[in-house]
């Protein structure tokens, strides 16, 4: 069978077709960009994406385990924020050795969210309540911590921050990309190709079902969540990078935006389906909407925020005709 053949005679799966219209509209608003504003056409308006959504993009990918397990985490703004303010307040007031802040930043977060999945699991309370928790007091920690916005100036964060790495046509990208994308492999390896990414698509598509079958759900729960905190600090961590300051209002309504994303990429809410590589074209979805309103100038950036609740009412209504297609 000749290769054109198979490309005629493809079809998609069910549970693909959220994610190919991700593609679709990605590609659509790039087309529309590029043919509207000469300068959107650049390879680097894409690589551009990558460099300021780059902590986005890794704090969505925690959310994905979370809502693949059929749970929700708000916290993850909140940890992000804790993230810069911890990073600028050891460096700038203690003194503190980059490498052992960028330990301590990531520990902190993965303590915080296996503290929240312990909550969920062992004390079975609602993965919304448990987490809104978190978000109260990874907010209440940074303003205890500071109030104010306070530069940093050490010399790791900043040539970290200053590198550039080229790519062919004069564009570049950031540490922090190379270090997003890392964590997209991984986590697509984790998830498709491990027991423990088996487990959590096992818990979201039947908890009973998965303790039935004798898989380890008590530990698959609380290691998404503690997963997803990780993710959150590192993602503050790359915000940090972008920013080069630590702020304790950052980042809020970052939860809602890392849900968007998942949502938008193709992974159901209810838990049990969705990829990695979704939430990557979901973030990039919410980089170009928000790019296409910056080259307009016109538009308030509300429209963002617009757009984006259609585009999830859309995604929302096509997830659940699917699933009355498949039952």
């Amino acid at each position: 069978m000749s290769t054109l053949t198979r490309v005629k005679e493809y079809r998609p799966q069910q549970r693909h077709l959220p994610m190919i219209a991700t593609l679709v509209l990605l590609v659509a608003a790039y087309s529309y960009g590029a043919s509207q504003y000469e300068a959107f056409g650049s390879g680097q308006v894409v690589f551009n994406l990558f460099i300021n959504y780059s902590w986005l993009l890794v704090v969505a990918i925690g959310m994905t385990f979370v809502i693949l397990t059929g749970g929700i985490d708000l916290s993850v703004g909140s940890v992000v924020a804790l993230s810069t303010v911890l990073s600028a307040e050891l460096l700038t007031e203690h003194g503190w050795p980059a490498p052992a802040v960028i330990a301590v930043v990531l520990a902190v977060g993965a303590l915080l969210g296996t503290g929240m999945g312990a909550l969920i699991h062992y004390f079975e309370i609602q993965p919304f309540i448990a987490t809104l928790v978190g978000l109260f007091f990874a907010r209440g920690l940074c303003l205890t911590i500071s109030t104010e916005a306070p530069s940093i100036d050490n010399a790791v964060f900043t040539s970290i921050a200053q590198t550039q790495i080229p790519l062919p046509g004069d564009s570049h990208v950031s540490i922090s990309v190379v270090i997003a994308l890392v964590v997209v492999v991984v986590a697509g390896y984790v998830l498709h190709y491990t027991r423990f990414g088996r487990t959590v698509y096992a818990v979201g598509g039947s908890e009973q079902s998965a303790v039935l079958m004798g898989l380890k759900v008590a530990r698959t729960k609380v290691s998404v969540y503690a997963l997803s905190g990780f993710c959150s600090a590192l993602g503050g961590l790359l915000l940090v990078f972008y920013k080069l300051s630590g702020d304790p209002l950052s980042a809020i309504g970052t939860e809602l935006d890392a849900i968007a994303a998942v949502v938008i990429g193709g992974t159901i809410l209810s838990g049990g389906s969705g990829y990695v590589v979704g939430t990557v074209l979901g973030v990039l979805v919410l980089g170009m909407i928000q790019t296409l309103i910056d080259f307009d100038g016109t538009l308030s950036s509300w429209w963002t925020k617009i757009v984006i609740g259609a585009l999830l009412f859309g995604f929302i209504v096509l997830q659940r005709l699917i699933a009355r297609r498949t039952r």
